[in-house]
């Protein structure tokens, strides 16, 4: 935000931001993950997966207001904890998470938009748009950052409005045999359908670098935090009860690169298909490209803190070229290289450290918060556990996929130890 529009956004704009941050895409891509594991329990999955959101939007919500920065969670996390190695290696975690939610989204656009191509020429189609989606869009980052996002509002009420339709008319056709309890998967891997989407609600703390510019922030900040994840929990969830509803789970979990748009089937036809895939593909475009710009600006502020190379401090053409470049290069390669189960894995367990990390930062600060610091104490509790269902259940069934998940939190601790190591560099922490 410019200094011209400080204390220019409203409760209004303020929840827009989170709603539209949420359901940037992350809806259209893991869905079908979802009912894969959980079965009939997804909606349940999805309703557990709210609650860890919504219990820390409230440190969230708490440390916007008291310490209003751009650096939002990096600062947030300087501040409590100091600048140190653990720290570093959490912001550069927060910067990779932010690298597989890009590879994911660009997974979804390929997925969708090589759905309109013959099955025998779909995977061709998939990695050809997934390339293009990302290498087009980080020009446009380079040529006119705002060109997609001047979009941005009407994009996000037309998913919403595509959205509402795919609820209202699915409602009435659905089977509710298929909702049954005895349709739900074992306890374990109904919280790890949970834990898998829970990159889909991962987008509310964007409100939080939005907090310096925010009207009566004290009063406003915490409503927009609470209510956005609110709504997203409820609209999920009627998307999940639809889609189970309307599909067995197994046809949910065949086509569950475009789960939604084959949803939409039953209800709506061929037309609701066309419909859906194609909000999926605005809904990517338009996250990969705040995600991307946004991921590349991260880079910068943490270069800037002194826990990432000088070069990555330097703008060209008033941009963040290098880390936009490198943000772009790695998500190519995730995106290309990996499935969509491993991406969710990484991108979910990620944002689960980190925001475990957010909870206990509000907790070490409730004092200068004037928090509830038990709060804060079980929002950590639930990230935690519901990591290590996640990774159980990775463990049991796909234990390769465990790799991934070492391999970033490897590259996050390494890259900064050895910074450090090589460097000494002065750190200048956002947050103090």
């Amino acid at each position: 935000m410019s200094d011209s529009s400080k204390d220019t956004l409203g409760y209004w704009e303020v929840v827009s931001i989170g709603i539209g941050g949420m359901i940037g895409g992350g809806i259209f891509a893991v869905l079908g993950l979802s009912v894969e594991l959980a079965g009939g329990g997804a909606p349940v999955a999805f309703l557990i997966a709210g609650i860890i959101a919504l219990v820390t939007s409230y440190s969230y919500a708490r440390l916007s207001v008291s310490f209003p920065s751009q650096g939002g969670t990096v600062a947030f996390l300087d501040r409590a904890f100091g600048p140190g190695l653990m720290t570093g290696a959490a912001n550069i975690l927060l910067w990779i998470s932010y690298m597989v939610m890009l590879s994911l989204y660009s997974y979804a656009f390929g997925s969708y938009g090589a759905s309109f191509f013959p099955p025998e020429s779909q995977l061709f189609w998939k990695h050809v748009l997934i390339t293009a989606s990302v290498v087009g869009i980080t020009g446009l980052n380079l040529l006119n950052a705002g060109l997609i996002g001047k979009a941005e509002d009407w994009i996000v009420a037309l998913k919403l409005i595509i959205l509402a339709v795919f609820i209202g008319v699915g409602i009435w056709g659905i089977d509710g045999a298929r909702l049954a309890v005895s349709t739900w998967s074992d306890p374990l891997n109904l919280v790890a359908g949970g834990m898998i989407i829970f990159l889909a609600y991962e987008g509310f703390e964007l409100i939080a670098n939005t907090a310096q510019d925010v009207r009566d922030p004290s009063k406003n900040l915490p409503r927009a935090f609470y209510s956005s994840v609110g709504f997203v929990i409820v609209l999920y969830v009627l998307v999940a009860i639809v889609t189970v509803g309307s599909l067995p789970v197994d046809k949910v979990a065949e086509a569950k690169d475009y789960a939604l748009a084959e949803a939409a089937r039953p209800s709506l036809g061929q037309t609701g298909f066309i419909l859906i895939a194609i909000a999926a593909m605005l809904s990517t475009s338009s996250a990969i490209n705040a995600t991307i710009y946004g991921a590349a600006r991260l880079s910068y502020i943490i270069a800037k803190d002194g826990e990432l190379p000088e070069v990555l401090e330097k703008k060209i053409w008033g941009k963040p070229v290098e880390g936009l470049l490198i943000t772009s290069g790695v998500t190519l390669l995730i995106a290309n290289l990996t499935d969509i189960s491993s991406m969710s894995t990484m991108g979910s367990a990620g944002f689960l450290i980190i925001f475990a990390a957010v909870n206990a930062a509000n907790a070490v600060l409730a004092r200068d918060t004037g928090s509830r610091r038990m709060v804060s104490l079980l929002g950590v509790a639930l990230c935690l556990a519901a990591l290590g269902a996640l990774v159980w259940q990775t463990a049991i069934s796909t234990p390769g996929k465990l790799w991934f998940l070492v391999a970033i939190l490897g590259a996050a601790f390494l890259t900064e130890a050895t910074f450090r190591l090589a460097t000494r560099r002065k750190l200048n922490p956002s947050g103090r």
